[in-house]
C-alpha cells in the first residue's frame, strides 16, 4: 500500500496513514542569572533633638554583612528648610535646602566598624515639629535585603527631647 504525502504543520512532509510521532517541544528556556553583586546589611540608629532653631542628629552606622563595603553615604532629610549654609564635619556636605549627605567610611561585614555621626543642624525660623528622614542614599553598589533598619522617619517635637530611631 502506498502513502500519500501532505504538507503538515510548519512546511514539513508527513504521509497520510503514516503513524503521527507527537514530538515534545522543548521548554523556552531562560538563563539562570545569578547576582555578582556584593550583599550588605547596613544600618543607621540614633536619636534626633529639637530645641528653638537648632536640630542635633546623632547616629551610628554599622554593616552586618555578608560583604564588607568600601564605604555609605547617609542621606538625612528635614521637612524644615535649613537656615543658609550650615557648619558640618568634613565627611558631610549639604546637598539642598532641607538634605544633608555624609559618608560613613569602610564598614565591615561582622558589625565591628561602627561609624558616629554628629550633627547640629540650624531650621529656618523656630519650628514646633520638624521630621527627619534617615536612609541609605548610597551603599556601593552592594544590596541591602534589610531596608528597615537603614531607613527611618522620626517626628520630632520642640521640646529637646531625644526622639530615637
Amino acid at each position: 500500500m502506498a502513502s500519500t504525502l501532505a504538507l503538515g504543520a510548519g512546511g514539513t512532509v508527513t504521509a497520510v496513514g503514516a503513524p503521527v510521532v507527537s514530538r515534545p517541544v522543548p521548554p523556552t528556556v531562560s538563563p539562570v542569572v545569578r547576582s555578582v553583586e556584593p550583599q550588605a546589611d547596613v544600618s543607621h540608629h540614633g536619636h534626633v533633638s529639637l530645641w528653638g532653631t537648632g536640630l542635633g542628629v546623632w547616629l551610628v552606622s554599622r554593616n552586618s554583612g555578608p560583604s564588607d563595603l568600601a564605604g555609605t553615604t547617609v542621606r538625612l532629610r528635614m521637612s524644615v528648610p535649613l537656615s543658609g549654609r550650615q557648619e558640618l564635619p568634613a565627611q558631610c556636605l549639604q546637598a539642598d535646602r532641607q538634605t544633608v549627605l555624609c559618608r560613613t567610611g569602610p564598614l565591615r561585614a561582622d558589625g565591628s566598624q561602627q561609624r558616629q555621626l554628629a550633627l547640629e543642624l540650624q531650621l529656618l525660623g523656630r519650628p514646633a515639629e520638624v521630621v527627619v528622614r534617615i536612609d541609605t542614599a548610597w551603599n556601593g553598589g552592594a544590596t541591602d535585603l534589610n531596608t528597615k533598619n537603614s531607613e527611618h522617619e522620626v517626628l520630632a517635637p520642640a521640646t529637646g527631647d531625644e526622639y530615637v530611631f
